[in-house]
């Protein structure tokens, strides 16, 4: 039962409760006087809710953790945006408009959650319809960064208690009583002192007549009044996935419908100098092959557009897959082509006896504290390039009209780059592009490019009739955006005490055409900084001819594995305890660096008060320190802050006698803010999380070999298998800040975590990923 009281009215705060600044509350969006609810009557009657923001801003400030993938959409937005739109029907039933990308991660069943809430309505009368890409209506629509719940949690909130608002006003209006008088609950509007009440429903049509109210200002519920956010509840499209229904883009269907392959160089880029596209036209069931022009590479390799390429335009899938055996292309040559991983280490290598070619960040005099130091201690820690291996293959159904419009049906993370990546590459205005957003089957960063739909697009144009584009496997490991690879040269520096005093890292990474590659930056801010007071982070560069992109928890992925590993070391040659090195490193509870604006959103400086609450929390659940262990048996510990959020992971893990890790269990603290929306997509997504990790950490890596990928299938790119995967163990916990997202943060404590405890319990340095066996069983 939800009453508007004077205490609501404060922003529902208990007695002696502390106020904060917008400074102190993180992520905050920021609601100007130009955020604003319109209502109106609904088609066939009812309310209508359409809640406006700013346009979003681009990212302001700096901070650990933080990274500007962020406003990527924006140019799709107009100065007043439609963030939601909730339908109140006659017979009462609630629908909210789910604008994001559903990706698994459960925005489609979260965002609307909020809304239901703080409407009041029971969550069962609630529908959630997925909404056109309409940037002019609901302004941003994308899935990655874990900016969803971050960037919608105020302006849903806030939506759903304006129109609460608006039907108890209509409510009140309607008996001629104060409002004060009245409560809602689950979608009925009650005057106690009479015993009078009226549903939703039966006031709609009035409360559309009614001014709404200011968002500002507008009460917001006591969280101890939530009845639906911070209760578990399925994803609302889990029966139709598990009846089977065409819910994921591979599923789309249209009258009339061919199927496509498409099939690129093994060198990203390059050119096709001839083709056999006559005998492929003879084979059965195909109805023509074309070669398509794409993107000069050193174009591509950064915006990910159509490259070179032959289409094979069959009746069913099967015929043109099949027809790819006989394909036979002569690529021309490319400047990529002698790029191997071999070919990268032994650079890396050559770049560590030199002189950086960049010094990214220096604090104090690194060189004379490292010749005061009582200890040096050195090494190397190396990561490789990965794919995403989403379950569903890249696809994406595409119609081109006679009248010069286009239709597309696509799985994507990021619908506006479709329509302007699609428009660009077909050279047609943007409103002549229809998207359709689809359900994604896993998309982890791979579906913000949209490579895969503009190749539909351009196959669908060509032909001018509806057509669905499908990669296999092998095309999906081989055309990917992958994760880049690294290297870590590492020199740390402890006094006497066994403090650190001096830090540095010499990072070889990779580059297109001069520039640092997407996601193979080395932020300056990455602890150590800040916490040691000498310290260099610099950097050299290999030329590189394949594409890089966001891959889950982009950078920190393979980040967190070099640099936590590194402490551990460090800690281990200072003859301290992990936990107690990582707490004395932090130091006190305060504030590091500068809040961060972002997406209309305030994001405070990095607090090493939340460091220490979830480092000392998993040692707590984990028994760190407190528990004996067998022979072989170890435990390791690591942390990382990322997207918003901090984790700490311990790992238990041991080795069979062939080298093979055993993963006994993981146990994670996180603090992720003041409020889980829904606990079940919660620890969905940290346990999820964590298996991506380890599954990195024991077996995933690309070989690259004469400037191609040569991994092609699950059998020689391998993710965790379900034999492999431990209990894990989450815990979050609560903080008086705004939620963040929870896609990403768990992953990367996971691989450091790991190796420190099969350190632990082999005596054995893992400093290069994957995990090797032979280096365990020795």
């Amino acid at each position: 039962m939800t009453r508007i009281t004077a205490e609501s009215m404060q922003g529902a705060r208990g007695p002696g409760a502390k106020r904060h600044s917008l400074a102190t509350l993180a992520p905050q969006p920021n609601l100007s006087r130009r955020a604003f609810l319109t209502a109106g009557l609904a088609t066939g009657g009812g309310l209508m809710l359409a809640l406006s923001l700013p346009k979003p801003v681009e990212a302001r400030g700096s901070g650990p953790g933080v990274r500007g993938a962020a406003a990527a959409s924006a140019a799709d937005t107009a100065d007043a945006q439609v963030t939601a739109f909730i339908r109140i029907a006659p017979d009462g039933i609630v629908t909210i408009m789910a604008k994001n990308p559903e990706l698994g991660q459960g925005v489609k069943t979260s965002l609307p959650m909020i809304i239901a809430d703080e409407l009041d309505v029971a969550w069962e009368n609630v529908r959630t319809q997925t909404a056109p890409l309409d940037p002019a209506a609901f302004g941003p629509q994308f899935s990655y960064g874990s900016f969803s719940t971050p960037f919608n949690w105020d302006p849903l909130r806030r939506a759903g208690a304006a129109g609460r608002q608006m039907l108890l006003a209509a409510a009140a209006h309607s008996w001629g009583v104060a409002m004060t008088e009245c409560e809602t609950a689950a979608g009925v509007v009650h005057h106690r002192p009479s015993g009078r009440s009226l549903t939703y429903g039966e006031l709609a049509h009035q409360a559309a007549r009614l001014q709404p109210p200011d968002l500002a200002s507008v009460p917001l519920k006591d969280p101890k009044d939530y009845h639906i956010i911070g209760k578990p509840t399925p994803q609302v499209d889990a029966a139709r996935i598990l009846a089977g229904e065409p819910v994921f883009g591979i599923d789309q269907s249209v009258p009339g419908m061919l199927y496509a392959v498409y099939e690129k160089a093994p060198v990203f880029g390059a050119r096709v100098a001839s083709t056999n596209l006559e005998a492929i036209k003879a084979l059965p069931g195909v109805r023509d092959a074309f070669i398509l022009r794409g993107e000069p590479a050193e174009v591509a390799v950064v915006n990910r557009g159509l490259v070179d390429g032959v289409a094979i335009v069959a009746d069913r899938w099967h015929q043109a897959n099949k027809a790819l055996q006989q394909l036979q292309v002569q690529w021309a040559a490319s400047p990529a082509d002698a790029q191997s991983t071999a070919a990268f280490e032994r650079q890396s290598t050559e770049f560590a006896r030199q002189a950086p070619q960049q010094i990214l960040r220096r604090d104090g005099d690194v060189d004379k504290a490292f010749y005061g130091a009582a200890k040096i201690i050195e090494a190397t820690y190396a990561y490789p390039f990965l794919a995403h291996v989403d379950m569903e293959p890249q696809n994406s159904t595409a119609y081109a009209r006679p009248d010069g419009t286009l239709e597309i049906w696509s799985p994507t993370q990021d619908p506006g780059g479709v329509r302007r990546l699609v428009a660009s590459t077909l050279r047609i205005d943007p409103s002549r592009i229809t998207v359709h957003m689809t359900r994604v089957g896993g998309g982890f960063g791979r579906r913000g490019d949209n490579d895969f739909a503009a190749e539909a697009a351009a196959i669908s144009w060509q032909i001018r009739k509806p057509v669905k584009l499908l990669w296999n496997r092998r095309q999906d490991i081989q055309h990917d955006s992958y994760r880049p690879a690294g290297f870590h040269h590492f020199r740390g520096g402890l006094d006497t005490q066994g403090k650190l005093v001096a830090f540095s890292d010499h990072f070889v990474t990779f580059s297109h055409n001069g520039k640092v590659a997407l996601c193979a930056d080395l932020p300056t801010d990455i602890p150590p900084a800040a916490f040691v007071p000498n310290l260099q982070y610099a950097q050299s560069l290999i030329p590189l001819g394949q594409p890089t992109g966001h891959l889950r928890n982009p950078g920190y992925n393979g980040l967190a594995f070099a640099f936590e590993s590194f402490l551990n070391e460090l800690a281990d040659a200072a003859g301290r305890d992990a936990l107690e090195f990582r707490l004395d490193l932090f130091g006190a509870p305060r504030r590091v660096g500068n809040p961060l604006a972002i997406m209309g959103m305030h994001i405070p400086a990095f607090d090493t008060e939340r460091v220490r609450g979830v480092l000392q929390l998993v040692a707590e659940k984990s028994a760190w320190g407190r528990t004996p262990l067998p022979k072989g048996t170890g435990m390791g510990l690591a942390f990382c802050y990322s997207h918003f959020g901090y984790a700490a992971e311990v790992v238990k893990a041991s080795v069979n006698e062939d080298g093979t890790p055993r993963i006994h269990k993981v146990w994670v603290a996180a603090d992720i803010g003041r409020q889980i929306v829904n606990p079940s997509g919660a620890y969905n997504q940290a346990q999820g999380a964590v298996l991506d990790g380890l599954g990195v950490a024991l077996h995933e890596a690309l070989t690259i070999r004469n400037g191609a990928v040569v991994n092609t299938n699950f059998n020689t790119f391998c993710p965790m298998r379900m034999h492999e995967a431990p209990q894990v163990e989450v815990h979050f916990r609560m903080t008086d800040n705004a939620p963040t997202g929870l896609g990403e943060p768990t992953l990367p404590p996971a691989l450091p975590a790991l190796t420190a405890a099969l350190y632990a319990a082999t005596g054995r340095r893992i400093r290069r990923l994957p995990i090797d066996p032979k280096q365990l069983a020795a």
